[in-house]
């Protein structure tokens, strides 16, 4: 019995898929061996990153600080990590950026910002009053006028001034199309994307760029607005971006995802849906963060200087994408503005935007048990920012964990979602009686091209209550595709029906591998897309199964998209708290 693959050829969507035959030389796919208990805390404390056998097991004496300067550290290619490599610090050089790595149709643009002779040490702030962050929706009057005229001020500044708004643009597209350089035992370019320095290295970038602001208009407490899309009130763009007349405004946007549409979390680009769109959003939020036990699978992959890495965006990272394209005018060659990153930092509903994501992390530990990394590479991870002085400053990852040292807080909003957990759409038994033949395992590579069903195998079943608390259980995709294009398709387990019906709101619907464009690069085309499963097999009666039973669904930018492995981790979502 072979695998089951449905052709896209009844689907109405504007995405270009086209046929392709998907070679195939093995039957089974490829699991990476595991140990069921690790025998000491530090085996469990990393992701595995190499390509089967065992996880490597370093001491700390030998990991490298990352060190990352003028904005930040981001994704490399998958390859296989070195216990051995050189323990030496990376640094990025600032005399090391070059012109960045655009997508096809994007003008040439220089993104490195000016030079600096000095780099200060971060001290936290002192005497200062708290910025409370107001959803934007919200934010009228005195405070949108201030809002306004701090970036009216800062477009008025040259561009040759690290404040102003293009220098701070130029940071997203710096750091996310291969403009910086490491050393040779890593991937030429450096990222903010696809691993774990995705959520502090924004922080980051959120706090210079909102002390830059407030300083502009000599108000300390000047508090950048948050793109409340989590809310019905704030789930359209909000109307303080929409005055053409505005500092606010951008011309680059999407026509027909202007207020009062709103934003669909899961949109697939096949026009807009505003039926049952706030149940369906609320359903997304609570499975990239409620639902998102394992902090890996949180945050992302690892990133270790002078080691290999699989490239994997966390869940945080995921659900905050869809707003970049959804936003973005499909008219310019790569939904320019927001919807590709070398541009994104243009439209001041980025920062907004962000401010939100940022927001999602608080709300992770503080509402849902959320826990951050603790490791030593994550922790000392650093970046360099400007200052609202002009002064360069050197910052760590760790210094970030608790924003109420940086001086800043959230309004209190309503958590609408927080209950939204997912139904199953099918029980056991009517699982059993709609579908009595078993899966087959996929043929590996699986070009990517029509909506395919397969089983992948799973290690152990029936865990107890302990087990499943130590180890969460993940599926794993290696996703293989050219990065400037925007790709999206989703993930189902043990989905029985028509699957272009499943949505979020669905426990079968287990996720969304959506990848916003920025740097192509020939030499870094795989990525990881990891999702948490373990409650999931438990809300769908399905721990005792031997296989899970996985449906892949294409939904844009899938051509050309090959899954080279599809397997269950009992590792990949578990680092060490």
């Amino acid at each position: 019995m072979a695998s089951i693959s449905t052709p896209l050829s009844f689907l109405s969507t504007t995405a270009n898929v086209s046929a392709a035959t998907s070679s195939s030389f093995t039957l089974f796919p490829l699991q990476p061996k595991r140990h069921r208990y690790p025998k000491s805390k530090r085996h469990i404390s990393k992701v595995s990153c190499n390509n089967g056998g065992d996880d490597n097991v370093i001491s700390k004496g030998n990991r490298r600080d990352v060190l990352i300067g003028l904005g930040g550290l981001g994704a490399a290619a998958s390859f296989t990590y070195n216990p051995f490599a050189v323990a030496n610090p990376v640094v990025t050089d600032q005399n090391s950026c070059g012109r960045p790595n655009l997508p096809a149709g994007a003008k040439p643009i220089p993104c490195c910002p000016p030079k600096a002779t000095n780099i200060n040490d971060f001290v936290f702030p002192s005497n200062q009053p708290l910025r409370v962050r107001k959803p934007a929706h919200l934010v009228t009057g005195d405070e949108l006028a201030k809002y306004k005229e701090a970036i009216r001020l800062m477009r008025a500044l040259p561009d040759d001034d690290p404040r102003s708004f293009t220098q701070q643009a130029n940071i997203h597209c710096a750091y996310c199309h291969d403009s910086y350089a490491l050393d040779s035992t890593l991937p030429p370019q450096v990222k903010v994307h696809f691993n774990w320095l995705f959520a502090p290295f924004h922080r980051w970038y959120l706090y210079f760029y909102e002390r830059i602001l407030g300083s502009l208009i000599n108000d300390p407490t000047f508090a950048l607005p948050f793109w409340n899309w989590d809310h019905p009130d704030g789930m359209d763009i909000p109307a303080i971006f929409i005055d053409r007349r505005s500092s606010l405004f951008d011309a680059k946007r999407n026509a027909n995802h202007q207020p009062p549409v709103l934003v669909d979390l899961d949109w697939n680009r096949r026009g807009v849906d505003t039926s049952g769109e706030v149940d369906k959003n609320y359903a997304k939020v609570y499975k990239c963060i409620a639902d998102v036990k394992g902090p890996a699978c949180f945050f992302g992959s690892s990133f270790q200087a002078g080691g290999g890495v699989s490239s994997a965006a966390g869940s945080l990272e995921t659900l905050h994408n869809t707003c970049h394209s959804w936003t973005g005018d499909p008219t310019d060659p790569n939904g320019e503005d927001m919807g590709s990153f070398y541009s994104s930092g243009r439209d001041p509903i980025f920062y907004c935007h962000h401010s939100n994501v940022d927001r999602l992390w608080t709300i992770w530990k503080e509402k849902f048990g959320g826990v951050d990394l603790s490791d030593k590479d994550y922790l000392k991870s650093s970046f360099l920012f400007y200052d609202e002085n002009k002064n360069l400053v050197r910052v760590r990852s760790e210094q970030c964990l608790d924003q109420s040292k940086l001086g800043y807080k959230y309004m209190d909003v309503p958590i609408l979602w927080k209950n939204a957990k997912p139904k199953p759409a099918t029980n056991k038994a009517q699982r059993a009686a709609l579908a009595p033949t078993p899966l087959n395992p996929p043929n590996l590579p699986l070009v990517l091209n029509s909506i395919t069903s397969f089983a992948v195998k799973r290690q152990f079943k029936s865990r107890r209550k302990e087990e499943k608390a130590e180890r969460e259980e993940s599926l794993v995709f290696d996703v293989a595709f050219d990065k400037s294009k925007d790709v999206k398709f989703d993930v189902l387990v043990f989905w029985k029906g028509d699957p272009m019906q499943a949505t979020p709101k669905d426990r079968e619907f287990a996720g969304s591998f959506v990848n916003v464009s920025h740097a192509p690069n020939a030499k870094d085309t795989t990525v990881k897309y990891i999702i948490g499963i373990t409650d999931l097999l438990d809300d769908l009666e399905a721990d005792d199964e031997d296989n899970v039973e996985v449906t892949l669904v294409p939904q844009y930018g899938v051509v050309p998209v090959t899954i080279n492995n599809a397997y269950v981790s009992y590792d990949e979502c578990s680092f060490k708290k």
